[in-house]
């Protein structure tokens, strides 16, 4: 290794390594870096990629010496064009020819860049997205440029994906607290009460319960699980919370209602599932009719009876068009002093606990009473003082005249 090299790797040991970076939010560190990236390297360009939230896409963050790419939102398509290759085969490239055969970007090649090399960003697994350079001189990199300039993009891997975990935590938080029923219906003769507590393992998720008011005297009562968790669950589950409300406006039905949604969520939220409850109460009639779509049934408790878990039709959860045979609903008689449970599984899921001991144990918690007070129970005995792996949503219904 020559003294350049030599002095080259000591300066980009310590560029990785400034305490000040360290400190530094994303916008910063990625100006800084790249910056003294360029000086350090000797080149035209330097440009950060970041993999957007769908996984297909690059999306131009930040750059030294080519402003034009961040202001102009220069997306790239992973497997495509020189930084797209590289995405998808997570190994560095060179290329010596700048032009519409080998990169997508025109700006690369309008601004007379004649060589580049990239390295791919990725951290615990996960692609980031992609760091290159270039140059307006003809120039071959070394095999230790190469290596050094992996080394700037795994530290900023490190801190895209650190920073892009918290705005996630955070916008996830946002999005269920906005979604959540601010108040639940007030209506003569019928008490509410709920609960959501994200979980301790997989943070917000995709849990949510919903309680509205719907013509001609009905409550809907919808509670739901998109499987996974942080922003992408979070935000299938604000689209597939707003749909079922327009669906129950339309049919009446709670069958026909999950049967729109499973249609819609199969078209349009690609590899997805959840699981959904979903029951219309006819305040007058005293009657609650209920489908399940791959979710845990309610349970119901009257006065002098022993609680007990509606015995309803199970469907497949919506999503990947598994209903293929159509869905059904069933109709119960809610008279007044009955309760109504509804419940997401992080409520009865635990590491090393048999699932039907936790159902069990809930049954024979709920009896009748204010939902507040029954919430409350619930979630002192099923929960306690330990945090729960996932999330979980619970409703209380109580008939009372």
């Amino acid at each position: 290794m020559d003294n350049r090299q030599t002095d080259l790797r000591l300066r980009v040991l310590e560029a990785v390594t400034d305490s000040a970076l360290m400190d530094a939010d994303l916008e910063k560190l990625l100006h800084l870096l790249l910056w003294r990236v360029r000086e350090l390297f000797d080149v035209d360009t330097a440009t950060v990629l970041l993999v957007d939230a769908s996984g297909e896409q690059l999306v131009a963050r930040a750059t030294a010496g080519l402003d034009e790419e961040v202001f102009q939102g220069v997306r790239v398509r992973v497997g495509t064009g020189f930084a797209g290759r590289i995405a998808q085969s997570r190994q560095p490239l060179q290329i010596g020819h700048v032009d519409s055969s080998t990169v997508v970007n025109s700006l690369l090649w309008e601004r007379g860049l004649r060589v580049l090399l990239g390295v791919p960003m990725v951290t615990q697994g996960d692609l980031v997205g992609v760091m290159h350079i270039g140059s307006m001189a003809s120039r071959r990199f070394t095999q230790e440029e190469t290596e050094l300039l992996q080394l700037v993009a795994d530290r900023v891997a490190m801190a895209a994906h650190v920073h892009r975990s918290r705005a996630e935590q955070t916008a996830a938080a946002m999005l269920v607290d906005s979604l959540m029923p601010a108040r639940l219906p007030n209506m003569a003769g019928w008490e509410f009460a709920a609960r959501y507590v994200a979980g301790a393992d997989s943070g917000v998720g995709g849990d949510w319960y919903d309680v509205f008011q719907l013509p001609g005297d009905r409550i809907g009562v919808a509670i739901g699980d998109v499987v996974g968790s942080g922003l992408a669950a979070a935000v299938v589950m604000g689209r597939m919370r707003s749909a079922l409300r327009a669906y129950a406006l339309e049919y009446e039905d709670p069958a026909e209602v999950l049967g729109k949604l499973d249609r819609k969520a199969s078209h349009f939220e690609h590899r997805t599932m959840a699981t959904v409850a979903y029951a219309v109460i006819h305040t007058v009639a005293h009657r609650m009719d209920l489908a399940l779509a791959g979710h845990l049934p309610p349970i119901i408790a009257m006065p002098a009876e022993e609680s007990a878990f509606v015995s309803a039709p199970l469907g497949p959860p919506v999503g990947y068009h598994l209903a293929v045979t159509g869905r059904r609903s069933a109709s119960f008689d809610v008279p007044p002093g009955a309760l109504l449970v509804f419940y997401t599984d992080g409520l009865v899921e635990r590491r090393r606990i048999d699932l039907d001991g936790c159902l069990e144990r809930l049954r024979a918690t709920v009896r009748p009473a204010a939902p507040e007070a029954v919430c409350a129970r619930v979630m002192s005995v099923l929960v306690g003082a330990q945090p729960a792996n996932d999330d979980i949503a619970l409703v209380a219904v109580r008939h009372t005249a």
